[in-house]
């Protein structure tokens, strides 16, 4: 049985501060429920991890926050707009932004370029590049997501730790209220690893996220509260160290039946 969000009382109460907020929210395809009335807030400027064992719905509950898929029931409300029926680009005009698992990257561009593009994208003249310079704010991610040694290199010489903070800098452009992060740390070394636990804690505290990762030791070190999803359902939440020492989470990431 799910455990309501303590900071509210109630996981679907609604509250000033609240970015994001979900109200009953399912997702169906066919004979399938891959999320199931799911109903939790996230405060502005919050950093939340959303962690489960493969098939537990992590990336299916992205896909609907950000608009990719349609709620089949329920309502999702970003900074207390209703953006249930909202496509994913007007979500993205009102400060939503997103990584994938897999790379969306213009590898034969340089990291610059990718950056400009991205920061052109999300701007209101985005299809007016006269006059448009490669600097600014272009230049300013750059630094903040500590790519300026490579920055007039093409992506496709990048290591795979690189291209996830390219990825990183291309979901701050432009003016981002809440970012989701769909497992960051895959496939990256060690080193590459605390470079990205330096990243996300070293992001401005005005922008909240939310993360998937299986890597615990990472999720639990860059997050305030933590969301357990199980069997396409909330299974609880809590701060990392409750999650950590929770015998019943510790089963599901163990591979063993939770009763």
């Amino acid at each position: 049985m799910a455990v309501p969000e303590a900071r509210h009382g109630s996981a679907a109460a609604p509250h000033a501060n609240d970015a994001l907020r979900l109200e009953g929210v399912t997702r169906v395809f066919g004979a399938l429920t891959a999320i199931e009335n799911i109903s939790f807030s996230i405060a502005a400027g919050e950093r939340r991890a959303v962690i489960g064992a493969n098939g537990a719905g992590k990336t299916t509950l992205f896909n609907v926050i950000t608009g990719d898929f349609p709620a089949t029931r329920g309502r999702v409300l970003f900074f207390g707009e209703d953006v249930t029926a909202m496509p994913s680009h007007e979500r993205i005009r009102m400060g939503l932004r997103r990584t994938y698992q897999s790379s969306l990257l213009f590898r034969d561009l340089t990291v610059r370029d990718n950056l400009f593009l991205a920061v052109r994208g999300v701007s209101r003249n985005r299809f007016s590049f006269i006059r448009a310079s490669r600097n600014g704010p272009a230049g300013d991610l750059i630094e903040r997501v500590r790519l300026t040694h490579v920055a007039t290199q093409p992506v496709a010489s990048l290591s795979h730790g690189q291209q996830r903070q390219l990825e990183i800098g291309m979901a701050l452009a432009g003016a981002p209220r809440l970012i989701l992060f769909d497992e960051p740390a895959a496939g990256l070394s060690p080193g590459e690893r605390a470079e990205l636990v330096a990243l996300l804690r070293d992001l401005p505290a005005h922008i909240g996220f939310i993360l998937i990762e299986h890597d615990l030791d990472i999720a639990l070190r860059v997050v305030d509260r933590v969301t357990v999803l199980h069997n396409a359902r909330v299974l609880k939440h809590g701060s990392p160290a409750e999650i950590e020492n929770d015998a019943e989470v510790q089963s599901i990431y163990m591979g063993e039946r939770v009763h």
